[in-house]
């Protein structure tokens, strides 16, 4: 008889490093002689992290347009793929990181229309210490509204293991007080302290992704109008930028120079990221840059050490700004980056927008 395939999905807030975290679980579950394959998600084509995951050697399928909840076909129809090759072990999931209530609109419909096919591990939520600080604590500076913090909120919520991030930058005091705020919030849950980044911990998250969802009778109220106005008080920016020079070009230097060209721009139109992401390759060399808070620094969160000519840059940008004003934040940068640089870009796409409101294919208990 065939073994179920396990189906992990790891969510939480836009920039909690749920793509590091699966990169990191798919080497593991690789190292064991699993076959590993991923889904990623966006309210757009054009993602970073399809292509990241894809250079780092993984099977990956893309589900654009939309979030898992609605095109749940969308999602089966991508797992489904994956077997016209070879029938994966486990299946990585990333969902859009402005999306919740995952497990009335995902999980119980897949365990009821696709029976034993699948075994699914607890839901993990990454929890973003950036901007949990001020959303669990009450903190004051830039943010988000309480509609955009309702989300943040119900992701935790319904999540079954809480992931709590980037340990590595975190002092004692404010793990503790993480730690504290998390268990007083959402009581019963366990809270593990990781860094997607470092490899910290991942061997409890994997002793705790080896169990089982808990089974589901009852679930979480959702205001879907107040869902639905926090996803849309962001502005979302997919673009792909080829940048061109007489001389080769530094891609590391690059991508962490365009997203504080960026940066710079949103600080002085007092908008919040939720989370900025640029993608910079030539050839086999991948270099990525990543922002994911006004409060902390850019990083390079893959290194190229390489140059190359021409360069192809993706742009991600999750931002607390219009469209129309994120789109002139990123075209005024991208210009700069071009002087900086002695060099000229060409614009194959961009696309910016406001996510529409989330009308989930199923919903069980509804």
């Amino acid at each position: 008889m065939t073994s179920p395939i396990r189906f992990i999905m790891i969510g939480g807030f836009l920039g909690a490093g749920k793509t590091t975290l699966i990169s990191s679980l798919a080497r593991h579950y690789q190292a064991e002689g699993k076959h590993v394959c991923v889904v990623t998600n966006d309210q757009a084509s054009g993602l970073v992290d399809t292509e990241l995951l894809r250079s780092q050697g993984l099977s990956v399928n893309e589900v654009a347009g939309s979030c898992f909840c609605c095109n749940f076909h969308g999602l089966t129809d991508a797992m489904e793929a994956f077997e016209t090759n070879r029938r994966p072990d486990i299946i990585l999931a990333e969902p859009v990181g402005s999306c919740t209530d995952l497990i009335a609109t995902i999980a119980i419909p897949m365990m009821e229309q696709l029976g034993e096919k699948f075994v699914h591990s607890p839901y993990a939520v990454i929890l973003k210490p950036s901007h949990g600080l001020k959303i669990l604590t009450g903190g004051q500076g830039r943010g988000f509204s309480e509609k955009a913090e309702y989300i943040f909120r119900k992701q935790l919520e319904e999540s079954e293991l809480i992931l709590i991030n980037r340990i590595d930058e975190l002092t004692a005091q404010q793990q503790t007080q993480l730690r504290h705020c998390v268990e007083e919030q959402y009581p019963g849950r366990p809270v593990i302290f990781i860094s997607a980044k470092t490899g910290e911990n991942l061997d409890v998250v994997v002793e705790s992704l080896a169990g089982q969802a808990a089974a589901r009778d009852q679930f979480m109220e959702v205001d879907y109008d107040v869902y639905a106005e926090g996803e849309a008080e962001l502005g979302w920016l997919n673009a792909t930028i080829e940048l061109a020079a007489n001389a080769p070009l530094p891609i590391d230097a690059v991508v962490v120079r365009i997203v504080d060209l960026i940066r710079g721009r949103l600080e002085e139109l007092d908008a919040e990221p939720a989370h900025l992401k640029v993608y910079g390759s030539s050839g086999e060399a991948v270099g990525v840059a990543n922002l994911v808070s006004s409060d902390t620094p850019t990083m390079l969160s893959v290194a190229s050490k390489a140059d190359g000519r021409p360069l192809t840059l993706i742009i991600n940008a999750r931002v607390s700004l219009a469209p129309d004003a994120l789109r002139e934040a990123v075209a005024n940068a991208v210009d700069n980056l071009a002087a900086e640089f002695a060099g000229h870009t060409e614009v194959k796409s961009m696309e910016s927008f406001r996510p529409g409101r989330p009308v989930p294919t199923y919903r069980a208990g509804t």
